[in-house]
């Protein structure tokens, strides 16, 4: 599926400060933990908890944080539909790695298994 170069573009200067409240209000109104939300974020970007205090201070766009990332080699068997887009039609690789994080917290919040959030990890 094809997205806009614009919405695109917002995707990627959004601050990944702005979201990271939003990813934990969703998962702890359904019990489900900081700790957790931490574990997901670091098995798709490979990031510490030292780190992500680092990329939300800074205020890092969604750009910069994917450019730091290490994006997990299981990442591609992240699958479905995410605010009405199918991830693995998704052509523009930020964007889909962007939902690829969305999905996944989606996921912890509906209380899926963390085994099965992790994909095989």
């Amino acid at each position: 599926m094809n997205t806009t170069d614009i919405h695109n573009e917002r995707i990627a200067k959004m601050t990944f400060s702005s979201v990271y409240p939003l990813y934990l209000a969703k998962v702890e109104k359904k019990g489900r933990t900081k700790e957790e939300l931490h574990q997901v974020i670091n098995w798709l970007t490979g990031f510490d908890n030292e780190k992500l205090k680092e990329l939300i201070e800074k205020k890092a766009t969604f750009e910069t944080f994917f450019q730091e990332a290490s994006l997990n080699p299981n990442a591609q068997l992240i699958t479905g539909i995410i605010c009405g887009y199918r991830i693995e039609e998704i052509e523009n690789m930020l964007t889909q790695q962007v939902r690829y994080l969305d999905k996944l917290v989606d996921e912890l919040a509906k209380g899926r298994k963390m085994e099965k959030i992790l994909r095989g990890s």
